[in-house]
């Protein structure tokens, strides 16, 4: 269903129409709409991993600035190849943490937690001038750079037609790739400033 259509547009009546069970038998095991989609948010996420860990050069040698290129190079492109993904985090907040029980919420956030410590990992083998500390910010702000920029990236038909009928308009639109990128970048570079600064402090 998400392949077909936006996570706002996912109703639990459909979905259980689809898989032949009455609205009752599926809350049986579910307790909403949400929860259903958290847990393939949680699944998304660790197949995205898998892909990221295969995709990441694990090399510690060369600049700072062609490692951590390197690194964001692998996290945007892997990330943007799994568009449900990204759709599920962009809904994360606003929505599918909304109608669900605590036990629900903490089985969710701790397997993001997870997820957020294996990136960081990846980050400290790639770029071990930074912390497990500085990682997992930067893991942190990746979630936060995907949510933003995913709704930004994929605009209504309203709003297509409008930036293909006025080119000023047009200026506005932005790719997931450029904001997911630029942030990235400038998150790394500001953290490598911040442990060079700590360092230098202390002596």
């Amino acid at each position: 269903m998400l392949a077909e259509m936006p996570v706002a547009a996912v109703s639990l009546n459909e979905l259980s129409r689809r898989v032949g069970l009455a609205k009752s038998n599926v809350l049986r095991y579910y307790e909403s709409r949400e929860a259903i989609l958290l847990e393939l948010l949680d699944t998304e996420a660790r197949a995205w991993l898998a892909d990221l860990d295969r995709s990441t050069p694990r090399s510690a040698e060369g600049p700072f600035r062609e490692r951590s290129g390197r690194l964001v190079a692998a996290v945007t492109t892997t990330v943007q190849a799994r568009p449900v993904l990204c759709d599920l985090i962009s809904a994360q907040a606003a929505v599918l943490e909304r109608n669900v029980s605590t036990e629900v919420v903490l089985r969710h956030k701790r397997s993001m937690h997870d997820m957020v410590n294996q990136i960081a990992q990846i980050v400290t083998t790639v770029l071990p001038e930074l912390t497990a500390d500085d990682g997992f910010q930067f893991a942190s702000t990746t979630i936060l750079a995907v949510a933003a920029a995913w709704p930004h990236s994929t605009p209504t038909e309203a709003l297509q037609a409008a930036y293909d009928a006025d080119p000023t308009v047009a200026e506005l639109h932005v790719t997931f790739s450029d904001i997911v990128t630029r942030t990235l970048t400038l998150t790394l570079a500001g953290l490598l400033s911040e442990r060079q600064a700590a360092t230098a402090a202390e002596h």
